[in-house]
């Protein structure tokens, strides 16, 4: 049985079967087998690169099933409280233990949301005499929640180690006065760019500083390493980050998040996070989907086989026709193109109208001004034919770029 044949084996049917989901402009019947990257937006099909689905796990026949009976089980409502009062369950307890192991730590929490669980993390673990040093591209739940420190907080230029260096040293001589410690934040994986944090560099220099790693794996977890483990694994430095977060929401699909460190530390954020201590618990149905959905990321590698060979597939044809993919060394898969704002929009149109290819789009000032970034998210559903078809379009739509065809507003929608 080769991959492609596992693959449609797990998933319970043919990869890129065309069905129709909505959000906003999506419209979708009712669900009939999984659902493909292959949707409906504005009345015609579109070929979707922007799911937040890795692993194709958001309609996988066994998630399906789990998520439903969970429901019929127990309603969408129970348990009905905050973990530390009436909404614990054995299920809850479970997931943690089975996902600390995973990721190679001795305790796991779980986070009713990913965002505002970095933020509560952040929150919990520092005080007014303690120092925040983070990545400058850092996602906006970590600036949210430097944002909420009371104390000092340095930020070092992306991904520099040198940079983070001098803001360490900074750091260091501030707590010295202050009697606090240094948190340092990065992440695993960054979503736009789709670099790798530079764990292992910066675990390097926990010889000369004293601090505590923060890593925020959302991308990671479950596309990255041997076992899926995450970035920390990939890099083989498991034991130097010392809290680490992850969301369900990506290669899982679904909702919350967890936190895994030391039991000391865990123990402490039970007790400490605000978002969790007064929110009621994650629902019953999503939490034994979850544990569905880690069950197959453990036990069906095929599915991260096949997220990494459409993503190389789709990297090296890009790069093969000349697109600057940055310094991506993930699934994440950025196209850098010069242009302005009307030739963003306007190319983005055409490849959704005319070309049938949904992408998501940055602009200034996310990014610089004279740049447009087109971002695709490769999963384990797409198929190497949606590859090609992307690939004869980007290169039409490059084409029409360098020409001026979007700034001498030409375009044209099919009907």
């Amino acid at each position: 049985m080769d991959l492609f044949d596992k693959i449609t084996k797990s998933l319970g049917g043919p990869l890129g079967q065309h069905q129709k989901w909505s959000h906003g402009y999506f419209s979708f019947p009712k669900l009939e087998g999984e659902i493909g990257p292959h949707m409906q937006f504005n009345g015609k099909e579109h070929l979707v690169w922007s799911l937040n689905n890795y692993l194709g796990l958001a309609n996988h026949p066994q998630v399906r099933e789990a998520d439903a009976k969970a429901a019929t089980d127990y309603g969408m409502a129970y348990p009905m409280g905050a973990r530390m009062m009436s909404g614990n369950s054995i299920h809850h307890e479970e997931l943690e233990n089975n996902l600390a192991t995973f990721v190679g730590k001795q305790a796991a929490f779980l986070l009713n949301y990913g965002y505002q669980g970095m933020v509560s993390i952040i929150d919990s673990l520092v005080d007014r005499n303690d120092v925040i040093v983070y990545d400058a591209e850092s996602h906006a739940c970590i600036i949210d929640g430097v944002r909420l420190h009371m104390g000092k907080r340095f930020v070092y230029q992306h991904n520099d180690i040198e940079s983070c260096k001098k803001q360490l040293e900074r750091a260091t001589k501030l707590t010295e006065q202050t009697g606090g410690g240094i948190l340092l934040i990065t992440e695993g994986v960054f979503g736009m760019s789709g670099a790798q944090g530079k764990l292992k560099e910066i675990i390097d220099l926990k010889r000369d500083f004293n601090f505590r790693l923060l890593v925020d794996d959302a991308h990671g977890f479950g596309t990255m390493g041997k076992t899926g483990a995450g970035t920390h694994e990939e890099q083989d430095v498991i034991e130097g980050v010392d809290v680490y977060f992850a969301t369900f929401a990506k290669s899982m699909a679904g909702i919350g998040a967890f936190v895994a460190a030391d039991e000391e530390i865990v123990h402490f954020l039970r007790y400490n996070m605000r978002s969790q201590t007064f929110a009621k618990a994650l629902p019953m149905p999503m939490v034994l989907g979850l544990k569905k959905r880690f069950e197959l990321l453990v036990s069906q590698p095929e599915l991260r086989e096949k997220l990494w060979l459409i993503s190389s597939t789709l990297q090296k044809g890009l790069r093969e026709r000349g697109f600057n993919l940055g310094v991506t060394n993930t699934m994440v898969t950025p196209v850098f193109l010069e242009g302005d704002l009307y030739e963003a929009t306007s190319l983005t149109r055409d490849l959704r109208e005319n070309y049938g290819i949904f992408c998501s789009i940055v602009i200034y000032p996310v990014i610089p001004k004279g740049l447009i970034l087109l971002r695709l998210i490769p999963t384990a559903m797409h198929s190497l034919d949606d590859v090609q078809r992307t690939l004869d379009a980007y290169t039409a739509m490059g084409e029409k770029l360098k020409a001026g065809y979007y700034k001498e507003n030409k375009l044209e929608i099919a009907v």
